[in-house]
């Protein structure tokens, strides 16, 4: 029998506020993320109608478990784009990488694994959840020495720093922007996780958001994201919110 409690929500096109998504894993079958290029074209096409208007995609390179480059990153981008193309409309899209700051972080300047967007050459970074990597500080200064513009994805996801919040400023301090998870704000990760991005918010610590979409249960989360009023509010008192910048 049929029950309107078993309705989803409806898209709303919530998040032209933010226009871009600069972090994601929607290219097809290079991490953990999309795993074709159809899956692609569909997460890409419903964010589209939840409003976001350019996309960096940006998959994983992490050693031995996701060992991407230049070439891998953009060869899927090819093939996605290649069947953009086959389609009515346009899909403005671009890729570069989120980068695990682990033992071999220094290498990837030598390997040209440093994949950046916009002319300001931002680069996303990231940790293991289960701990800090000890060369965090220095992958920072080296990236800024170089002419990068670091950003440190989901800062809110590092449950190490959540009694130890002067971290977090610390590493502001340094020149490294930080990027929170939208869906960190709809609780998808944990309340401890959601209070952490909305007291990073509240404290002027955040500069950009991003989805870090990886499937389809990403896209619903998204969808009640959309529709959760307190979350939005908490996207809008964002004061540098750098996404609307390079839209």
């Amino acid at each position: 029998m049929f029950s309107f409690f078993n309705k989803k929500p409806k898209i709303r096109p919530s998040f032209d506020m933010v226009g871009f998504d600069m972090h994601n894993h929607m290219l097809p079958g290079i991490d953990d993320g999309s795993p074709d290029v159809d899956t692609s074209l569909h997460l890409m096409d419903t964010m589209q109608e939840l409003g976001f208007k350019k996309f960096v995609c940006t998959p994983h390179i992490l050693s031995d478990v996701h060992p991407n480059n230049k070439h891998t990153i953009s060869t899927a981008y090819h093939q996605l784009l290649q069947a953009q193309k086959q389609r009515s409309g346009f899909t403005d899209f671009d890729y570069a990488a989120e980068i695990m700051v682990d033992y071999d972080f220094e290498s990837y300047f030598e390997k040209d694994k440093i994949l950046s967007f916009t002319d300001k050459k931002y680069v996303l970074v990231e940790m293991s959840f289960a701990s800090e990597s000890p060369n965090i500080r220095d992958a920072i200064f080296k990236l800024i020495l170089q002419g990068y513009s670091p950003i440190l994805a989901h800062p809110e996801r590092y449950n190490y720093y959540h009694h130890n919040f002067d971290v977090y400023e610390e590493l502001a301090y340094t020149g490294c922007d930080m990027q929170i998870n939208l869906l960190s704000l709809e609780g998808y990760y944990g309340k401890p996780v959601k209070q952490i991005a909305e007291k990073l918010i509240d404290k002027g610590l955040i500069s950009w958001v991003g989805s870090d979409l990886h499937h389809e249960n990403h896209l619903n989360a998204m969808i009640n994201l959309a529709n959760n009023t307190k979350a939005l509010k908490y996207i809008e008192k964002i004061k540098h919110l750098k996404n609307q910048e390079h839209v």
